[in-house]
C-alpha cells in the first residue's frame, strides 16, 4: 500500500487543508501530517518543497505530489476504493461530484466575508446580500442531497464521503458567524460537527495561537 503524507497549513484558518485532512481521517486512511504555517509576508514558507502550485493541501503518495482538493479526493478514491469516497449509486455519485465541484469553484462571497476561523465567534459579521445568496444555495444543495440520497445515514449521501469533507469548513463558518439555518440543514451541520475527524481538527485549531490579519477581519490583533 502507498505511503501517504498530507501537507496542510493552520488548522484554524485553512479550509482547503481541512477538507483533505477530514476526508482521510474520517475514512480511516493512515497518513503522516506535515503542517506549515501562514506568514503574512511570505505566504506559506516551505510549501515550494512539496507543492508545484505553491498552495495547500498537497497529498504526497510515495513522495509524489497530488495537489488541489478535488484531485486529492479522486486520488484517495482510486487508492482506497473500499472506503467508498464517492457514493456507489451512479446518479448519487454524479450529484456528489457536482456539488463538490460547485463548492470548489463557487461561494466566493461567503468565503471572502466569512473566512474560516474556528477558534473565534463573530455572530452576524460578514452578512450581506451576496453571502445570503450563497447560503441559500448551500442550504438548497444540502436539503436536496439529504432528501434524495441521505436515507442511509446522517451525511449528505447517507454515509460519510467526499462531499461531507468538502462542506465541513462551511459548517464551521456557519458556527463561527452564527448563521441561522432551516431545521434539516442545521441537523446536517450538527452531524458534521459531531464527526470524530471534525472534532479532532477543531481541537487542533483552537490550540493554535498564530494571528493572521487577512483571516481575522473582525478581530483586533493581539498586543
Amino acid at each position: 500500500m502507498s505511503e501517504l503524507a498530507l501537507v496542510i497549513a493552520n488548522k484554524n484558518y485553512s479550509s482547503w487543508s481541512m477538507r483533505a485532512w477530514v476526508l482521510l481521517r474520517e475514512a480511516r486512511i493512515p497518513f503522516r501530517e506535515i503542517q506549515l504555517k501562514f506568514d503574512a509576508a511570505a505566504g506559506i514558507p516551505g510549501v515550494e518543497r512539496y507543492s508545484p502550485s505553491g498552495q495547500v493541501p498537497v497529498l504526497l503518495v510515495d513522495g509524489e505530489p497530488v495537489w488541489d482538493s478535488i484531485a486529492i479526493c479522486e486520488a484517495v478514491a482510486e487508492l482506497y476504493p473500499q472506503r467508498r469516497i464517492w457514493p456507489l449509486e451512479a446518479a448519487a455519485r454524479r450529484r456528489a461530484r457536482s456539488i463538490c465541484a460547485e463548492m470548489h469553484s463557487g461561494f466566493r462571497a461567503l468565503r471572502s466575508a466569512m473566512p474560516m476561523n474556528i477558534r473565534s465567534s463573530h455572530p452576524g459579521k460578514g452578512m450581506n446580500d451576496a453571502v445570503r445568496a450563497d447560503i441559500a444555495r448551500i442550504v438548497s444543495a444540502w436539503q436536496d442531497c439529504r432528501t434524495r440520497y441521505g436515507a442511509g445515514g446522517e451525511m449528505l449521501f447517507g454515509a460519510f464521503g467526499a462531499a461531507d469533507a468538502m462542506f465541513a469548513p462551511v459548517v464551521m463558518r456557519f458556527a463561527t458567524y452564527a448563521v441561522e439555518l432551516p431545521a434539516q440543514a442545521q441537523a446536517y451541520a450538527d452531524s458534521v460537527r459531531r464527526l470524530e475527524s471534525v472534532r479532532e481538527w477543531a481541537q487542533g485549531a483552537r490550540a493554535e495561537t498564530e494571528f493572521v490579519r487577512a483571516d481575522e477581519p473582525y478581530a483586533q490583533a493581539p498586543s
